[in-house]
């Protein structure tokens, strides 16, 4: 499960790297995400080829919820039941997003105690998670827009450590991934 992560990039690097463009929010570069905190992610313009670099909350508050009181232990979904779960089958259909990273954290529980690890891909490189987002309309009338990394069986690397991981993408499936006409297949 992901529930700490770092990018340490720039906004102007990560615009230019996923090929998207920020509108005014500014993002600053951590080393720590934690959850419920303002996260970037790459957003696909559903009326033109638009990659759109935005700020949500880390924790998915789905558009029907009735309060924000779940969101915090909404910050992953599980990618096999994804599809089925009412939280998450609208998303994964029609608002898919790319989470840009350069690290996650993963703690290993021992006993008691728990020691966190340090996950990169090729040496620090900015990859991506999929992840899903929405948007709710709080009671004062104001839209919050969140999201939810989505997470898989551990690989060789991480399975050492942790149960689950951050669903890696592939820098040459973004298209498809981000594609708003794709609402079938590409997420089974």
């Amino acid at each position: 499960m992901c529930g700490r992560y770092r990018l340490s990039r720039r906004k102007q690097i990560i615009d230019e790297h996923f090929d998207s463009i920020s509108g005014e929010e500014d993002w600053t570069p951590r080393y720590n995400i934690a959850p419920t905190q303002p996260i970037p992610i790459i957003r696909q313009n559903s009326k033109e080829p638009v990659r759109q670099l935005s700020l949500v909350r880390w924790g998915l508050i789905p558009s029907w919820s009735k309060d924000m009181s779940g969101a915090a232990s909404m910050i992953n979904a599980r990618s096999e039941s994804a599809a089925t779960k009412p939280a998450y089958r609208d998303t994964l259909k029609s608002r898919r997003c790319l989470v840009p990273a350069d690290g996650f954290y993963e703690w290993q529980r021992t006993g008691k105690t728990k020691q966190p690890f340090s996950f990169e891909v090729n040496e620090g490189a900015l990859f991506a998670f999929d992840g899903l987002w929405d948007r709710w309309k709080a009671p004062s009338g104001t839209w919050v827009k969140s999201c939810s990394i989505l997470t898989t069986t551990p690989n060789v690397v991480t399975s050492a450590v942790h149960d689950r991981m951050p669903v890696i993408l592939d820098a040459s499936n973004y298209d498809l991934w981000l594609d708003p006409g794709m609402t079938d297949g590409c997420y089974e």
